[in-house]
Formats: C-alpha cells, structure tokens, sequence
C-alpha cells in the first residue's frame, strides 16, 4: 500500500516523506528537484551556500543570493520545496532565512539549536516554519517563544539520537530509553494535536518502507530522512563521500563528541573520515577560515584547540567537494549508512520507500 498525502500549511504533497536537508553541499538543488518531482518534500541545506555557489558560477554570491537562487533552481511549477537553516550558523541565520523566501521557498525547517526567532526573520505568512526538536520540553519552549511573534509551527521534525549530523541530545543520554525516537514522539504529538493538530514528522534511524509504516502507525504524519537521500546519484555529496557511505559497515559509525563538533552537538560521522581521523591524533593545526559557526563573539573553539574540536566548516565543504584539495573531508552519516550497498536513482528509491 502506498503511503498517505501530507499536508503543511496550504501545501498537499503526494508522498509524506521529507528528505532531509543535508549540509554542507549534499542537498543542493538537484536532489531536493528530484525528490519533489518524484512527490515528496525535497529539502536545501543553507550552509555554505555562498561558497558552493561562488565556486559553481564563477562569481560572489552573499549568502541571501545563494539561498535565493538555489531554492528558484529547486522549484518547478507546484512541486515543494523546503530549506534546512541551522540555528548554529549565528552570523548568516536571517539572511538566509530573507533569501529563501525571496527565492520562493515553501518550507523552512531549522533546528542544531532552538529556532526561537524564526518567525521573527520570517515574516512572509505563506511560507511554513518547521522546527526541528528532540523533546517535549523543546518543543513546548519554541511555542511560547514564537507565540510572541503571533505564529505557531505549521509542523515539528521529531529528531531522535539515530539521525545523522548533529544531535539535539547530551553525549551521555544518547542511548537512554527515553530519549529513543517511539518514546519522544508520542508526549510531541499529543502536544501537536492540541495546537490545531499540526504534522508531526518523525526523523532519525527510518530507513525502509516499513520503518515508515511503523511511525505512521504511531502517529506520526510523515518523516525525514537524510542517509537514503545521500546515497543517490542525485546528491551532491563527493563520489568519495558516497562510495565511503557503501563502505562502512556497523562499527564504522560512531558519535564524535571530544574531539567534535564546535559547536558542542555530538555528531555522527564515518570513523575513518580523514578529517575525524587527524583530529583523534591531534594532528591537524587550528585553523579557522570560513567562520559559519562564529558565536557572537566572534569566536569558535576550533580557532585554538585541535584536541577537543575539528573544523566542521572546511571538513564538510570538503566532503562536497569544494576544498579537498586543501583540507581532509569529514563524513556525516545516519546510523544505519551500513545498511547502503549501492547508489539509486531518487525515482528507484522513492519508489521503494513509498509503496515497499
């Protein structure tokens, strides 16, 4: 049996599966295309877009123009699309929250950190605002935050400890019971019926149709996934990067922490990713040119210290390809990227996710 319709706002897509905005550089306009075409929800990831494009076309491109020009490159005629605007990328947050909008965006859907002034960048009423929460309490704090703005959610992302990338969980509660993806979603979900019964997507660890069915059956109204989406040939992840993610097997994926991400989020990655694999040895010097997880301060802990932290900005833009000529990639994944043996087109798997 096919999977049911979703509907965000005054959108109805076919196929209630959202594919996940992986950045820096996999979900880029010619996944997220591919994956509306094929009636899902395809999703852009902001960061570092200025820097992708500039490099694409040969021009510099500030971030509005980026965000503006890749989601109008995504849309074709009805089709839905949505962005995924980190909370962590502080210094380039509004601008690209203005140029996704201005581009013609649907959807967007943020979270690595609360999005408590979404709304307040956001001011276009046509366009869905979407966190991303990993519990009741976040979710319940977001509301009220945003009740300031005269706006509510049009949709939560319920993220659990088996997604890819950063994780809303401190290292050590990762694997308690209560904080699996079944035991958060429902306390959000009985949340979300009594705000106007908003959707709930459920994201982290879904890999097959029956996964899907499995949320769906408990409430959920749709979900997120990443890890199927970038081991497509649609993805603008570096074929070093994807033939890494056919190669992993189980105990190849594992959650950095110290050393880690700097933006204090455990991340998941690919233990033998060259970047991860300097930083367990110390052996990259500091180093921060890029500057997307400046704090306000102007400061990120990867400037001075390569024992607890690596530069996620250059080993992501890495792994897409920008700069692996200078700087190792580092490679982020789902907990069940083992599970990838081969490349699909985004038609073969939506396929194989929407009807099994």
């Amino acid at each position: 049996m096919a999977l049911k319709k979703l509907k965000i706002r005054d959108k109805i897509v076919e196929h209630c599966v959202i594919q996940g905005g992986m950045g820096v550089g996999v979900s880029l306009y010619p996944l997220a295309k591919a994956v509306a075409q094929n009636g899902g929800i395809g999703v852009i990831s902001s960061v570092a877009l200025d820097r992708i494009l500039s490099k694409r076309n040969g021009k510099k491109y500030s971030i509005y123009e980026a965000c503006e020009e890749e989601v109008a490159l995504a849309k074709d005629g009805s089709n839905c699309i949505g962005i995924n605007i980190m909370v962590a990328v502080q210094r380039d947050y509004e601008a690209s929250v203005k140029g996704a909008i201005a581009g013609g965006v649907d959807i967007i859907i943020s979270g690595a950190g609360l999005p408590t002034e979404l709304p307040k960048a956001a001011t276009s009423k046509d366009v869905a605002l979407v966190p991303i929460v990993s519990s009741l309490r976040a979710f319940d704090i977001i509301c009220k935050r945003w009740e300031r703005f005269g706006r509510r959610p049009d949709a939560v992302v319920v993220e659990g400890p088996l997604a890819g990338g950063h994780l809303g969980f401190r290292f050590a509660d990762l694997d308690k019971e209560e904080n699996k993806l079944e035991n958060i979603l429902l306390p959000i979900k009985e949340k979300a019926i009594r705000c106007d019964d908003i959707p709930v997507i459920a994201a982290g660890g879904i890999y097959t149709h029956d996964d899907i069915k499995k949320f769906l059956d408990m409430g959920a109204d749709a979900v997120q996934m990443g890890t199927r989406f970038l081991a497509t040939f649609e993805s603008s992840a570096s074929p070093e990067y994807k033939q890494a993610v056919i190669r992993a097997d189980k105990d190849d994926i594992v959650v950095a922490y110290r050393p880690g991400s700097p933006s204090g989020l455990p991340f998941r990655v690919i233990k033998s990713s060259p970047m991860y694999q300097d930083a367990l040895l110390a052996k990259r010097h500091t180093n921060c040119d890029k500057g997307y997880l400046l704090n306000k301060d102007g400061y990120c802990p990867a400037m001075v210290d390569n024992i607890n932290y690596f530069c996620i900005c250059n080993g992501l833009l890495s792994s897409a390809g920008y700069n692996s000529d200078k700087e190792k990639p580092i490679y982020t994944v789902g907990s069940n990227a083992y599970r990838v043996d081969r490349l699909l087109s985004v038609e073969e798997l939506m396929k194989e996710l929407v009807y099994g």
